[in-house]
């Protein structure tokens, strides 16, 4: 990173963001004030859901080509939204990582054509720092706090105490959340995206008709684990799941048991986070937290810990360029900013000192994992 002074003189701090790292193309143009508030001037957000869901997943060369087929068009909309132009940016911010790296290259590259032609600072924004912040973007969420970063690739809780300075506490040490939610959906015959149409049909169904196990009880610390819940869910899919009302019940169970064991591991984290803090505020962000019953599981948890709650708005929850925006404007009002040989990563721990030195997965040629 490179540190230099921002001149602010002439008010706040207007960057624009790109986000590609899986399938959504998405570009945002964010207005930082010195007082630390936050206006998203626009937020454009183009889905790949068609582009993939023939193949009930996202597949990587596709979602690469199809942001480069689009970046352009989409970080103009966004600025025509927001009513500005490149000439009156401060600063332009990209995901480097970690994600699908072809697709991370689109936006990363297209940033840095924007910074080299229009003399801007770049920043590099790490796609998990978005989401840490995200809830910043409409309301206040002072440093420090706890924060459980849940997503369809992260599960994670750690605590924020600010710009850069994540500590890892846990981590799934097998399938995220989110990617449990959408493998179980697969089994249940949902079709993509998977987490959203689980919810839907869990609405229907009683969550108390199926059993299913619950992981990590007698280990010590705040990792998650969620590969035993999918194979029983995939076992008792095929086994009892054959009416319209079978596949309800075991959604809802699902549902439930993702949701307690993320509130059990917070709630421990809750515990020991305030013998330590005196500010008691806990963070809920990443594409799960969109989820009705998951979110109402964590408020209610919080609540009985004493601690505020704050979970961002849904179009913030899932992937979105408004977060690298932000996270990008509170780097450049730190001084903060990238070179413009940055990498893009598919790895890209936010705490990389645990990530080395404790790592859940064991590190490949490309690095720890998150």
């Amino acid at each position: 990173m490179m540190a230099f002074p921002i001149d602010r003189s002439n008010g706040p701090l207007t960057v624009l963001g790109l986000e590609t790292s899986c399938d959504e193309t998405a570009a945002a143009v964010v207005r930082r004030f010195a007082d630390g508030r936050v206006e998203v001037l626009s937020s454009i957000v183009a889905s790949q859901t068609e582009h993939h869901a023939p193949f009930g997943g996202v597949v990587p060369e596709l979602a690469a080509r199809a942001h480069v087929e689009i970046i352009d068009q989409i970080a103009a909309e966004a600025l025509a939204a927001a009513q500005t132009g490149f000439e009156h940016l401060h600063g332009v911010a990209a995901t480097a990582g970690p994600g699908l790296v072809g697709g991370v290259m689109v936006g990363l590259s297209f940033a840095k054509a924007v910074a080299l032609a229009r003399g801007l600072p770049l920043v590099a924004v790490n796609h998990l720092e978005g989401h840490a912040l995200s809830a910043r973007l409409a309301a206040e969420a002072p440093y420090p706090f706890l924060l459980l970063l849940v997503s369809g690739g992260h599960c994670q809780l750690l605590e924020v105490e600010g710009v850069g300075a994540c500590r890892r506490l846990g981590s799934t040490i097998d399938d995220a959340a989110g990617e449990a939610f959408d493998k179980i959906a697969k089994t249940l015959g949902l079709g993509y995206p998977g987490g959203p149409a689980l919810e839907r049909l869990a609405a229907q169904g009683d969550a108390s008709r199926f059993v299913l196990p619950r992981a990590l009880l007698g280990r010590e610390g705040y990792d998650f684990s969620f590969s035993g819940l999918k194979t029983a869910a995939a076992r008792l899919a095929e086994a009892e799941a054959r009416t319209d009302q079978d596949r309800a019940d075991l959604a809802a169970a699902v549902q439930a048991a993702i949701a307690r064991q993320l509130a059990e591991r917070a709630d421990r984290a809750m515990a020991a986070y305030a013998r330590r803090h005196g500010r008691r505020l806990f963070v809920v962000a990443g594409g799960v937290a969109a989820n009705r019953t998951v979110r109402a599981t964590l408020e209610a948890t919080a609540a009985a810990r004493g601690f505020g709650f704050l979970a961002p708005p849904l179009a913030y929850c899932t992937d979105n360029a408004a977060m690298i925006a932000l996270a990008g404007a509170e780097r450049l009002a730190h001084g903060l900013t990238s070179e413009l040989n940055a990498a893009a990563r598919p790895r890209w721990p936010l705490d990389e000192a645990a990530a080395l030195a404790d790592p859940t997965h064991k590190p490949g040629r490309k690095g720890a994992k998150a």
